[in-house]
């Protein structure tokens, strides 16, 4: 595909297309709507390329099959939607012990349970909080449009690898569903040397190399912990990213991501032309979360509201961030409804006037 040309494509295809670009032509997937065409689209490219597709016998054979690809050093994926990412969350947490590098896509559905294959945010504590058991993070990136889900896929491959920790493209099934035009970056593939930990031969030239999660002894796994911690340290102060919207005057602040923020955005540009002076904060990376973008607008916003597809997740981070300077709102919908502009917009005017 010509990386010069804009093409108008589906947002599930075009993550797929923008993996392969980005040097990943090792795909391990299992069927669940609304991310099926992730796991179509690889079919039919990675055998043309000679890169490998595998549909696997389930959800935790995928995870350990990307597991096993990324031991050998090689940029490896899975894409699933919210019950699937349950299941993959064992799976995810060994990688992230093993210092293992690779792309986990969730192209979110309604839901607890099975629930619907509606568009939905309600996995956001699992993403940031709980992608898998025991003292670990993950990189996730939250695109808010096509292109930008495109961009976005290059960039969690290079830190994946930088870091070597898993990382996830924290979508929804509107990016999922929705057609835009995009267009591919012209850039060269980052290549990382893995030879020193991977698990690919070491032909008589090295010690073998062993990629491992069973740590016995106590002080071993408490500093291999500890010395990972630190490198997440790192990714937090060089790697958080958000957009500010209107945000200098901004006496009242919307804080949103992905679908949800154009949404938010609109209702906001409709609230100044009412006169309101209303500001966006848009998270792109919820892991880390740009805490300290929501704590300085505190030092002179009235109020903040967190506009989700969820109960209320992501309003415990602003709430966090905001430490009690100032009142955090929530509005939102759950189980597959999206909000509009005029409900969020009608929930500023009330949280203008006081009435929230």
């Amino acid at each position: 595909m010509d990386s010069k040309q804009k093409v108008l494509m589906k947002g599930n295809e075009a993550l797929a297309e923008a993996a392969i670009q980005a040097g990943c032509h090792h795909f391990f997937g299992y069927p669940i709507t609304p991310q099926t065409e992730v796991a179509a689209y690889m079919a039919k490219r990675l055998p043309k390329i000679g890169g490998t597709y595998l549909q696997a016998e389930s959800e935790v054979a995928a995870i350990n099959m990307v597991y096993g690809a990324a031991a050998a050093g090689v940029r490896a994926m899975t894409s699933s939607s919210s019950p699937g990412i349950s299941l993959k969350s064992e799976g995810i947490s060994y990688m992230a012990a093993s210092d293992l590098p690779c792309l986990i896509v969730n192209v979110q559905r309604g839901s607890p349970g099975l629930g619907g294959i509606q568009p939905s945010q309600a996995d956001y504590w699992q993403a940031t909080r709980a992608p898998g058991h025991g003292d670990l993070h993950i990189l996730v990136f939250a695109p808010a449009s096509i292109q930008e889900m495109v961009d976005m896929v290059f960039k969690a491959f290079e830190l994946a690898d930088t870091y070597r920790m898993p990382a996830m493209i924290f979508a929804d099934g509107m990016l999922g569903q929705m057609m835009e035009p995009v267009v591919f970056p012209e850039k060269e593939v980052k290549q990382f040397d893995k030879f020193s930990w991977a698990t690919c031969g070491h032909q008589g030239k090295r010690k073998h190399n062993i990629v491992n999660s069973l740590i016995l002894q106590p002080d071993e796994l408490e500093r291999l912990v500890v010395e990972r911690f630190k490198r997440y340290e790192v990714v937090k102060a060089n790697h958080t990213e958000c957009e500010e919207y209107l945000l200098d005057d901004a006496e009242y602040v919307i804080v949103a991501y992905g679908a949800t923020s154009r949404i938010a955005k609109s209702a906001i540009n409709a609230a100044r032309d009412k006169g309101i002076k209303v500001g966006l904060i848009r998270p792109k990376t919820l892991w880390p979360y740009p805490s300290g973008v929501v704590a300085k607008a505190a030092e002179h916003a009235k109020a903040f509201m967190s506009v989700e597809m969820s109960m209320g997740q992501m309003v415990d981070d602003v709430r966090l961030a905001v430490n009690g300077k100032v009142p955090v709102y929530f509005f939102g919908h759950t189980g597959g409804i999206v909000p509009t502009p005029f409900e969020v917009l009608e929930q500023i005017e009330k949280m203008a006037g006081g009435a929230l």
